[in-house]
């Protein structure tokens, strides 16, 4: 059994203390594949060096975050530039619009999104989407932006299932992580009506751990949590879960 973490902030420092045993417990647990959003500049070199460290299972994304979408923006997007033109990366990533944290920005976020969209276009990449409090911006855009060549993964995906079918109708997959565990998380309670084609997992680690470690941090071995959750809200087994949803990985990232 193979297990994909299509979203994992390996280079956290709240992995500081343990990053090299923390990864080998999670491949250890058959997740093999870890995907590494970007968040902006100042993480680039802790990336590239996770890559060295593991390069049969890191995968890295290039792209600017949108809470670090700020006065300096359009130099975090010509450092995103340089990064594409000069290597090999497997999505823009993550990108979108917070409206959680500060609502000020939304027009500099949604122009940071939108020419992220562009050279995801034109490096032919997916992109994967951050959304918090922000909906109907993010659809606004992607409606606007919306082709045969665009497509990825909506992150975190927390909406109901008119915004989980809006998504899918954009090309996006559901990246499903530990919110499917909790009491008051909603989406347990219309997943399993979407056809599991449509889903990867992933845990956004260090951050939103499942069930029965939440209000800790994460780590990509708790992926297993999300992956039992889904097979009794399915009805399926965990490996058949894991085939489907890796092959979905596979499908975005192309590796």
């Amino acid at each position: 059994m193979i297990i994909t973490d299509t979203h994992t902030h390996l280079y956290s420092e709240a992995f500081d203390q343990d990053r090299q045993d923390m990864i080998k417990r999670a491949i250890d647990a058959n997740v093999k594949r870890f995907f590494i959003p970007a968040i902006d500049s100042t993480y680039t070199d802790a990336m590239l060096q996770l890559e060295k460290d593991f390069p049969d299972h890191v995968f890295l994304m290039m792209g600017l975050h949108p809470t670090h979408v700020k006065d300096n923006y359009k130099e975090e997007l010509d450092h995103v530039e340089e990064m594409l033109s000069s290597r090999k990366f497997y999505a823009i990533g993550e990108i979108g619009i917070d409206l959680y944290w500060d609502k000020t920005t939304l027009g500099i976020q949604i122009e940071a999104f939108r020419h992220q969209i562009n050279l995801a276009k034109k490096y032919k990449l997916p992109i994967v989407i951050h959304c918090r409090e922000a909906f109907n911006e993010i659809f606004e855009v992607l409606k606007q932006e919306t082709s045969e060549d665009l497509y990825g993964i909506f992150h975190c995906f927390t909406g109901n299932i008119e915004q989980a079918n809006q998504a899918i109708a954009y090309n996006m997959k559901l990246g499903i992580g530990g919110v499917v565990t909790f009491k008051n998380g909603k989406i347990d309670q219309f997943i399993n009506q979407i056809d599991l084609k449509h889903i990867v997992l992933e845990t956004d680690s260090p951050y939103l751990a499942p069930k029965p470690y939440r209000g800790k941090r994460n780590e990509s071995s708790y992926i297993n949590k999300v992956l039992e959750k889904l097979s009794e809200l399915y009805g399926i087994s965990k490996e058949e879960i894991a085939h489907i949803t890796t092959q979905n990985s596979k499908d975005v990232f192309g590796i």
